[in-house]
């Protein structure tokens, strides 16, 4: 069975040299050509495939040569590579990907050589016990191993689940901490219309959308007005209005070709940069630290609710797939509005004052 189709890797292209030797490259439109190392599949295929996507270059040890090493069948290198080049991986949003890439690279390169099959629940539990202040990240990493362990009982490469069982206690917060309108003030004074700082506060507080659709917004997603939008996470298609206050940012704003924004030298942002930027940007500005690009996506959802919207014309902004998170909104902007109105009405109400006797 041919290896790329089992994987179902895209822009590869395969041929064998004058001397029977099979090359992978990799070839994507946009791109530089690059030689892919190993097998796909193998530790180091995947790992110069995932670099490839990601428009890095690879390094020269990486680069094809004939007795290049080969993974170790059974180790965890082998499950990792297998679980990157799967079906399930690939089906994952590119945010998540990229998250998932960078725990895996740490886990492989801590125990890659070492046997997948020899995995015990004690092992996952020493790895997790550093997390034990942190644990969201604890959480995201038991979750990737899970996900490979998946993967390596389906190849064989292990026959009981090392992560059964284990559970990870969050405590329930409110999350993302919403910018109240003095934060969006304090913001929009201290960045001024053409920076690319306001330019990127615009487009997350306008469009309701996550960062990872918003670092991918350019020119032609707007037509007539109208932003189109894919959403990443979800696979929404969403069709929304374009607010006269962000049109005007962007008019002023010195953009990408493809991207309205990019980093200093010119290129897109990957998710992760563009959290750490615009988090420098917040604290810039004198902001509260805790504050994220994720607070605009509720403080438009806050903003919308308090005018009124009904959580379905909320959703219909935001995106969200269901009317669960959204319906907080509502409620709370209903609250205050008939905490107002019923304070109002007994102010307006001359009601029996108490004796002062006794």
């Amino acid at each position: 069975m041919n290896c790329l189709a089992r994987l179902k890797l895209k822009w590869i292209t395969a041929f064998r040299d004058r001397h029977g030797h099979l090359r992978h490259y990799f070839r994507r439109p946009g791109f530089k050509r690059a030689t892919l190392p190993g097998l796909p599949g193998s530790a180091e295929f995947m790992a110069a495939y995932q670099a490839a996507l990601e428009g890095h270059p690879l390094p020269p040890t990486q680069r094809s040569s004939i007795g290049e090493a080969r993974t170790i069948r059974g180790s965890v290198s082998a499950a990792v590579a297998l679980y990157l080049g799967s079906t399930n991986f690939s089906q994952l949003a590119d945010a998540t990907k990229y998250e998932r890439s960078r725990i895996l690279k740490r886990f492989r390169e801590a125990h890659g050589d070492k046997a997948f099959g020899a995995l015990e629940r004690k092992h996952v539990e020493a790895m997790l016990a550093p997390l034990s202040s942190t644990p969201h990240a604890a959480r995201a990493l038991l979750k990737v191993l899970r996900a490979v362990t998946i993967t390596a009982l389906a190849a064989g490469l292990c026959t009981a689940d090392p992560t059964a069982g284990i559970r990870i206690k969050v405590r329930k917060t409110s999350g993302f901490t919403a910018l109240s309108e003095d934060d969006i003030t304090q913001f929009e004074e201290h960045w001024a219309r053409g920076t690319r700082e306001r330019l990127a506060f615009a487009l997350l507080l306008y469009s309701g959308q996550r960062r990872g659709d918003v670092i991918r917004m350019g020119r032609q997603h707007i037509r007539g007005g109208q932003l189109s939008v894919r959403q990443n996470k979800t696979g929404a298609i969403l069709t929304i209005p374009v607010h006269p206050e962000l049109a005007e940012i962007i008019a002023a704003s010195d953009v990408g070709n493809l991207t309205f924004l990019t980093t200093e030298t010119g290129k897109p942002f990957s998710p992760g940069y563009f959290t750490n930027w615009f988090g420098s940007a917040c604290r810039a500005a004198g902001l509260p630290k805790g504050l994220s690009a994720h607070g605009l996506r509720k403080a438009i959802c806050r903003r919308l609710a308090e005018a009124g919207c009904s959580a379905n014309q909320i959703s219909a902004i935001s995106g969200h797939a269901t009317l669960n998170e959204v319906s907080r909104y509502t409620k709370a902007a209903d609250q205050k509005r008939m905490a107002v109105d019923a304070m109002g009405t007994i102010s307006r109400t001359n009601l029996p004052t108490r004796s002062t006797k006794g």
